[in-house]
């Protein structure tokens, strides 16, 4: 972590942050100049492989429905386990007997996770695809962060990057942390009360998807997904685990515009987000904009969507499809 990170650091930036907690779920092309990333430039050949990245408490899996649909139109696509999450999932033994009192003080190998090692997972992942045609990455709610980080990293690599209702930091908003406690999100529903454990401690955000309150649960679907039925939602809850390393929250992931702000981006604005509010989407919006004014966001509207998105996963899918083809 650079002093720069650490500054941002703070338990009540972390603690603030995690109200908005990300839970897992065109246009005309700008012309070709000087400003335009190489992969733009000069599309490569292949399918095109799409790279998608989870959100917090989540997993590659979350992209399953969106994958598949992808996957019959003809692209390659691969869904990203972050470090410890999915395949490599990390379930506290507490979490699985349901004691409570275990669950906040065991140990989570989770701690001291940070956006580098996000980073570097994603990266290798791009690297490789992008020898075998044109990549466009996409990332949900905290996968935001890796996109900007990897799209600063590799930006030749990159054919276009797309955020899903995803933190997209600014100078402003260095950080997730600092982008939830903007006050464009203070409507947000806030997850804080539902840790397990004293996060500093721990050194990871513990939330028990297991739970049979009434009201956590209904705190959890008013974040996640409002809009879906119950059993819908009981099926989501079954997908998530539980960890996310603090630091992931607090690491710095602000574009460049000579890099990241080189390649073609999309956003795709959900309407009934309670997690990463409608206001401060547009706000990141914005922000990205201003920064690289020759270069904006191409903004897809979903007003009824909430945080994970809509149930039916084809207009999604469909404006997804619509990248392989948007270059700079």
């Amino acid at each position: 972590m650079t002093d720069e990170t650490n500054e941002v650091r703070t338990d009540a930036t972390r603690r603030t942050a995690l109200r908005g907690l990300g839970l897992a779920v065109g246009g005309m092309a700008l012309a070709t100049g000087p400003g335009a990333s190489p992969a733009a430039a000069g599309p490569r050949r292949g399918v095109t492989t799409y790279v998608l990245v989870h959100g917090t408490h989540s997993a590659g899996a979350f992209w399953m429905p969106i994958a598949r649909e992808l996957t019959l139109r003809g692209h390659r696509v691969v869904m990203v386990d972050q470090p410890r999450h999915g395949t490599e999932a990390f379930v506290p033994e507490s979490y699985q007997r349901q004691d409570l009192k275990a669950m906040a003080v065991e140990p989570s190998p989770l701690k001291g996770l940070g956006l580098e090692d996000y980073e570097a997972r994603v990266t290798g992942i791009v690297r490789r695809a992008a020898r075998n045609g044109p990549v466009v990455l996409v990332g949900h709610s905290l996968g935001g962060v890796s996109v900007s980080r990897v799209g600063d990293a590799v930006p030749h690599l990159l054919h276009h990057i797309c955020y899903m209702a995803a933190f997209c930091p600014s100078r402003v908003l260095p950080t997730a942390d600092a982008c939830t406690a903007a006050p464009e999100n203070a409507n947000a529903v806030s997850p804080v009360e539902l840790a397990v454990g004293d996060l500093d401690r721990l050194g990871v955000f513990r939330l028990n998807f297991r739970t049979g309150d009434r009201r956590e649960l209904a705190l959890l679907k008013e974040m996640i997904c409002a809009d879906y039925s119950d059993a819908d939602f009981r099926r989501i809850l079954a997908g998530m685990q539980t960890d996310e390393p603090i630091a992931a929250y607090a690491g710095r992931a602000v574009g460049r515009a000579g890099s990241w702000g080189r390649i073609p981006r999309t956003y795709l604005r959900f309407g009934r987000d309670r997690t990463i509010a409608t206001a401060l989407q547009d706000r990141m919006i914005a922000e990205a904009d201003a920064v690289t004014p020759g270069n904006p966001f191409r903004v897809h509207d979903f007003p009824g969507a909430s945080h994970i998105g809509p149930l039916d996963p084809v207009p999604v899918a469909e404006v997804l499809d619509t990248l392989a083809g948007q270059g700079g």
